[in-house]
């Protein structure tokens, strides 16, 4: 039987990471039919389904998952040794992927992300944004982004951002002839924007104060599941919104929205960047993990 090429081994694990033909022949710059025929033809010589595909779906066979289990590892560790040829490199090269939520894209990740490519043209970085924790060595991933409270035991962790609270806001609108909550018992009187998560239950409101915890189920004429809404529908007076600290700053700085039960939202670590502490670290992983400290530094010591 003739040997499987590269194209075809990484068209495998590419098609198995998205669980799409087209997102993988986007990432690997080709066409979807095309990746498709590398895929059939691997399968035809193989004289089994690594696939199983509906008009809506793809999904790994029995012997598919087998067959990834072996793969995956074996090639990991081509690009590893490729890696070590980067060594020598004057700068390095290649693709950083990278998962992050899209808030902490949006908000903290970019700059570092646009710093990095200014200073090392010759990488590449493919940046994947999605709520969901995933396992970033088994879905090919060089590092996440996630808080600090996420991060797996087993990985290196970099600070990147400072430490992070949610804070409950309102417009000034909104408070006209309204007194402002003291508690978080009070928020049961107050028309609050409600938040759908991704499984479909309406989130409770939590806060602590000196060891003491209280969740409120808050009631209110608006229930939204993305935070860009929610913000929007805050600076229109619509109601009380909890939201990131980071992403209402620039608001309360401004005095369109304003911040209460401030004590009651104490801090807690911020942004991580992690990854394996097992593996070899590749050179551009190295490189963007300098960017991220060298600039944390820089805001620190300028205030």
């Amino acid at each position: 039987m003739k040997r499987a090429g590269l194209l075809e081994l990484n068209a495998v694990v590419a098609v198995a990471t998205h669980r799409s033909f087209r997102a993988a022949a986007a990432e690997m710059g080709m066409s979807p039919s095309a990746l498709s025929h590398a895929i059939s033809t691997l399968e035809q010589r193989m004289g089994v389904r690594l696939f199983h595909r509906t008009t809506r779906s793809v999904a790994l066979s029995e012997a598919g998952e087998r067959f990834l289990s072996r793969v995956r590892p074996a090639l990991r560790e081509l690009s590893d040794a490729m890696e070590v040829v980067n060594e020598f490199r004057d700068t390095p090269t290649g693709t950083l992927r990278i998962n992050a939520s899209e808030g902490a894209a949006r908000m903290v990740l970019m700059p570092y992300v646009l710093e990095f490519l200014l200073r090392y043209p010759d990488m590449q970085v493919d940046l994947v944004t999605e709520d969901r924790l995933i396992d970033i060595v088994a879905e090919g991933f060089d590092a996440g982004v996630r808080l600090a409270e996420a991060v797996p035991r087993d990985m290196i962790a970099v600070p990147c951002s400072p430490d992070v609270s949610l804070a409950v806001v309102g417009s000034p609108r909104y408070f006209k002839g309204r007194a402002r909550p003291a508690t978080p018992g009070d928020l049961l009187s107050h028309n609050c924007i409600r938040f759908r998560t991704k499984s479909g239950a309406i989130h409770r409101w939590e806060f602590e104060k000196r060891g003491e915890e209280v969740a409120v189920d808050v009631k209110g004429s608006l229930t939204l599941d993305h935070d860009e809404l929610r913000l929007q529908a805050a600076l229109k007076g619509v109601g009380l919104a909890y939201l990131s600290e980071w992403a209402v700053a620039p608001y309360v700085a401004s005095g369109k929205l304003i911040r209460v039960l401030e004590d009651w939202t104490p801090a807690w670590p911020g942004l991580r960047l992690y990854y394996p502490g097992h593996r070899h670290v590749p050179a551009g992983l190295r490189a963007f993990v300098g960017v991220i400290r060298e600039l944390r530094a820089r805001r620190e010591t300028t205030g």
